[in-house]
């Protein structure tokens, strides 16, 4: 499994109100899982982003999945793959 954050924006006209944006995680977590993938951590998040949502997927497929799952709920993300900082020492150490 790849691990994944999706930074969310959210447009006031695509969401009504916060209980609603509380609401669908649930919906977007067993959304997740039907593409094998799973959510890890979820966080509402101050500064330019609204949420950032972490999620292992399979591979870049699942990712895709996943990340046209975020959009289909009306959120705008942005998904980018992370690596540990254990697994990157040992990618550096092998330069």
């Amino acid at each position: 499994m790849v691990t994944y954050a999706s930074f969310i924006d959210v447009d006031d006209r695509t969401v009504q109100n916060a209980q609603e944006l509380a609401s669908i995680w649930g919906e977007i977590k067993t959304e997740l899982e039907s593409h094998d993938a799973e959510l890890l951590e979820s966080y509402a998040i101050l500064g330019g982003h609204d949420f950032l949502v972490i999620f292992d997927a399979p591979d870049r497929e699942g990712a895709f999945k996943s990340a046209l799952t975020l959009h289909r709920h009306g959120l705008d993300c942005e998904t980018v793959p992370l690596v540990d900082t254990d697994d990157f020492a040992h990618l550096v150490d092998e330069i």
